[in-house]
């Protein structure tokens, strides 16, 4: 991204020199300062006589339009510019852009030691390949670009390529379509076909232009070029084929037959374009078309399309979201702003971050831009140098013994500053010990009762077992007595084998029979260090099949115990379930379950 206040941009097509002067608003947007579009006839398209007609024709606008701007971007026309592209393998990020060089001494028409070439990942396709923009023109075009600056008195910023330029005044003015759109750009040498898609870009350049119609025009007609160029503007249409009645005027009968056989070719262009991209890009079809450019506005060019695509048709407003100043001739702007599409892109180089950023200068423009910049300061430094020298030897000597009486100065100052940061750090560090011990003695005292606790909360979770199993058979059998009680609580420790676990011993009177969930004796783990997280519980229950005549009151006590425990806050609902089988034991009139628990919080020890 570039900035400056006030710029020019140039396109420098082969029919027409395109300008525009803008600058940046207060909203940080862009406004339209001027515009001018200037025909470069004939010789505008012939390389040995194209930059002194553009030299020519850009010194004219500057003047008839005294602008006074100097910064100035450019378009290098469309049939000076090679772009291609191509997809590279998925790669480390390393390797792109020495795939990129060698696609690029592939594909590229010309040595690459006599062009200037750059790229843009425009993005992936779904197999992971990337997208590659590539663009390339010959270095000697690009050095015209820049005497003609020059020589206008102009500071070359930029040189972009016309797909580039349009590409990015598109997405700018037209960045809400998601579906499929066309851009068709008619150009008088050759035309430009671009798809948008979804933030995906594919575009190209097709070896077609008007010029082909004012050539063959004149060529029939036996008149000169320009005449033929005149008369194509002020008087051609394309005709609509079929039945019709031909113009009673000669000159537009021939215009019409010819433009529409360039339409029909163009259309062929278009409708293989189309093809390969939806056949090789994995595009979608275009639901629109828009039409840019000098030659689109042709009487029943937008019709043509229209009805070879069958798709809606309409002009492309690069100007849709550029302010425009007051002083702009509105209706003037409103009859070629459908060919500023290159300008405002380049532009949009200024103000922002582009989707498409290419810079087409060459090395030896770019060294020469870099020292004709410096030459001012290359003298202000020479003469610089002279006055440091004879200031210097003053100077050391006095900075010098400033410098030592500061120091002596700071000394005793320092000495003190250091003798408190030890102290500090000793006093920190006592300080960081005693925190760190006082944690630990706060997080024994918190877990001091933490099984006590848990035992407490187990003998509430029978008891009311007991209750809701009475009160669920009594309506069916009234008297009914339930009696749940733990007889073996099991602690299993997270550290490993070694940690042990904290076993409750059935044999031992004082646990066995703790009815009601009365705590029982805890053996100590074998780790001290290991935390408890686990405890597997085997319960025994009065066996109420009888009692109750209901077959499923031992499933209901043993579930309706599960449910108790998910339900209380010190275990885990999501891992707390039953285990292993409900087991009767007629002998005494019981039976037992097994549940897992899990502690929300795991308990040190």
């Amino acid at each position: 991204m570039l900035n400056t206040k006030s710029f020019l941009t140039v396109d420098f097509g082969a029919g027409s020199l395109k300008l525009a002067e803008f600058e940046i608003n207060e909203a940080g947007g862009l406004r339209l300062e001027n515009f001018a579009i200037q025909s470069l006839g004939l010789e505008g398209s012939q390389e040995e006589k194209r930059e002194k007609i553009v030299l020519q024709t850009l010194q004219q606008v500057i003047a008839e339009k005294g602008i006074k701007a100097k910064n100035v971007n450019v378009c290098a026309p469309g049939f000076h510019v090679f772009s291609k592209f191509v997809k590279l393998p998925p790669v480390d990020a390393a390797k792109v852009e020495q795939i990129i060089q060698y696609e690029a001494q592939q594909n590229v028409p010309f040595p690459l030691s006599e062009v200037v070439w750059d790229y843009q990942i425009l993005g992936s396709a779904a197999s992971g390949e990337l997208e590659v923009l590539l663009v390339a023109i010959k270095s000697d075009i690009v050095e015209g670009l820049f005497r003609i600056t020059e020589q206008s008195k102009l500071k070359l910023q930029l040189c972009d390529a016309s797909p580039a330029a349009l590409c990015n005044a598109f997405k700018y003015n037209y960045g809400d379509l998601e579906d499929c759109t066309m851009l068709l750009d008619i150009g008088a040498k050759t035309s430009n076909l671009l798809f948008f898609e979804k933030g995906k870009v594919f575009s190209r350049s097709i070896n077609l232009g008007a010029n082909a119609i004012t050539q063959d025009f004149a060529n029939e007609a036996k008149l000169k070029f320009d005449d033929a160029e005149k008369i194509k503007i002020a008087e051609g249409f394309v005709s609509l084929g079929g039945a019709y009645e031909e113009p009673d005027n000669p000159y537009q009968a021939a215009i019409s037959k010819i433009a529409r056989q360039f339409m029909t070719k163009l259309h062929i262009q278009v409708n293989q374009t189309l093809q390969f991209y939806r056949g090789q890009q994995g595009g979608s079809a275009p639901q629109r078309l828009f039409l840019s450019g000098g030659a689109s506005i042709m009487p029943y060019t937008a019709q043509f399309f229209a009805e070879k695509l069958n798709v809606p048709v309409e002009y492309f407003n690069p100007l849709r979201n550029v302010q425009i100043d007051p002083s702009v001739n509105l209706e003037e702007l409103a009859q070629v702003a459908h060919s500023l599409g290159e300008v405002v892109g380049l532009g949009l180089r200024n103000l922002a971050n582009c989707p498409v950023e290419m810079n087409l200068m060459p090395d030896s423009t770019l060294r020469w831009q870099a020292f004709d910049q410096k030459k001012p300061y290359f003298i202000a430094t020479l003469f610089s140098l002279v006055l440091v020298a004879a200031a210097v030897g003053f100077l050391f000597q006095k900075l010098a013994v400033t410098k030592e009486n500061n120091i002596q100065d700071l000394q005793p100052r320092m000495a003190d500053l250091n003798d408190r940061a030890a102290r500090f750090k000793n006093a920190f560090k006592t300080f960081q010990d005693v925190q760190k011990d006082s944690e630990q003695i706060t997080s024994w005292m918190e877990q001091r009762y933490y099984w006590g606790d848990v035992l407490t909360e187990l003998r509430r979770v029978m008891i009311q077992s007991e209750d809701d199993i009475r009160k669920k058979l009594s309506a069916q059998k009234p008297g009914v007595e339930a009696g749940i009680w733990i007889e073996q609580l099991t602690a299993l420790a997270n550290a490993g084998a070694s940690a042990g676990a904290a076993d409750v011993n059935p044999a031992n009177p004082n646990t066995a029979n703790a009815a009601y969930g009365r705590p029982a004796r805890v053996q100590a783990a074998a780790d001290s260090t290991s935390n408890t997280n686990t405890i597997t519980l085997v319960c025994r229950a009065v066996d109420l099949t009888k009692a109750s005549g209901d077959a499923s009151a031992n499933n209901e006590t043993a579930f309706d115990v599960e449910n108790q425990l998910k339900a209380s806050p010190m275990f885990d609902p999501k891992t707390t379930q039953l285990n292993g089988q409900i087991t009767p034991d007629d002998s005494n009139g019981t039976f037992t379950f097994g549940v897992t628990v899990t502690l929300q919080n795991p308990f040190k020890h």
